[in-house]
């Protein structure tokens, strides 16, 4: 059958090494690729781009970013809507400042400035781990949401304390602001992500990705065999928060236009991450998608069924999808607490190897 292959054989080292091995997994990647570039940029509305796809696209680059720190190098963080409004208020910070300044510029600056703050607030982790750890990064969430909102300067002394992103255009075609057309930011937002998924997937099948999990697996041991720790774990905050400074950049500028910090990047936000990594599978780059795509499909799929189909009132609705979420966690906490990329890896493993049970 097409799906199937009569073995999985390698006959050089570079079909062994490649990115995806499995013929399936290839077509796969071609096809949704195909849909991404081709189809959806023609048939994309506001509806679908503002409810469903911007965030999706966004939130995978911050999964991504979580995943690496938390699922590859073991570092637990709940600090990550702070660092999501580092992004943001660096790049307002560039935008207003630099009025000439493209918007890939502006995005890229904002990550790495995030990474600077990532690895300052990454240095306890060589002293602490675990619980200590997470409570060190909670700390951090807290003081950044209280310094965009205590300084006036982040936010230019406006009397509300929200920051506005201001028109910026790329070829000709608006990219942030309200002429901005839903089908360029879509594209803009799937290049970051393309290009960003690309890098994470071969950080983590390299050298320093091995270091990452050898330093989760066990970090004695790993110190032992020569891994560098400090290395090792300050690498796993910056590229992490690179990511996390990118998709908070892009939530801002591209989705949201206008925020308030403790609204836009509250601790919720690192909750609603935090939860995208454990429903998709720790220490998978598919996983973090996984886990973007089921928290954001999850509230529209249950708004339609709830309110528009069930007439329930939007507040019991919105209620009503806390418990589910909370349902989700404990159930693949328990079941499966390698998320849907592993209920996904089930599943190829046995439509491959169909009709055979083994």
């Amino acid at each position: 059958m097409f799906y199937r292959e009569a073995g999985d054989f390698k006959t050089t080292y570079a079909k062994d090494n490649q990115t995806f091995p499995i013929a399936f997994d290839r077509y796969r990647y071609y096809f949704v690729l195909f849909m991404a570039i081709g189809i959806v940029p023609f048939v994309i509305n506001d509806y679908w781009a503002n409810a469903i796809l911007l965030p999706f696209l966004i939130y995978a680059i911050a999964a991504i970013g979580l995943n690496i720190l938390t699922g590859y190098c073991g570092q637990v963080s709940l600090g990550t809507g702070g660092f999501m409004a580092v992004g943001a208020y660096t790049s307002y910070k560039l935008m207003t400042a630099f009025p000439g300044l493209d918007m890939v510029t502006i995005t890229l600056l904002s990550g790495f400035m995030t990474a600077i703050v990532g690895v300052m607030f990454g240095l306890p982790s060589l002293r602490i781990k675990g619980f200590y750890l997470a409570v060190a990064t909670l700390a951090a969430q807290f003081f950044l949401v209280w310094l965009f909102n205590k300084v006036p300067w982040f936010y230019n002394y406006s009397a509300s304390g929200q920051i506005n992103a201001p028109e910026r255009t790329m070829f000709g075609m608006a990219v942030t602001g309200p002429n901005a057309e839903s089908w360029v930011k879509y594209l803009f937002c799937l290049a970051f992500v393309f290009v960003l998924a690309w890098i994470a997937r071969n950080l983590t099948r390299g050298s320093i990705g091995r270091q990452w999990m050898a330093i989760r697996d066990m970090d004695i041991a790993a110190e032992i065999i020569g891994v560098n720790p400090l290395k090792a774990k300050l690498t796993a905050f910056a590229v992490s928060s690179f990511y996390v400074g990118i998709s908070g950049a892009l939530l801002f500028t591209v989705y949201l236009g206008a925020v308030e910090v403790g609204e836009a990047y509250g601790i919720t936000k690192s909750f609603l991450v935090l939860f995208m990594i454990i429903i998709g599978g720790l220490g998978s780059i598919f996983g973090a998608f996984a886990g973007a795509a089921f928290m954001v499909l999850l509230p529209v799929l249950l708004r339609n069924i709830l309110t528009d189909g069930m007439g329930w009132d939007t507040a019991l609705a919105t209620h009503f999808e806390f418990v589910i979420v909370g349902a989700m966690i404990m159930i693949f906490l328990i079941v499966e607490p390698h998320g849907l990329a592993r209920l996904w890896a089930l599943a190829k493993e046995k439509l491959r190897l169909w009709p055979f049970p083994h």
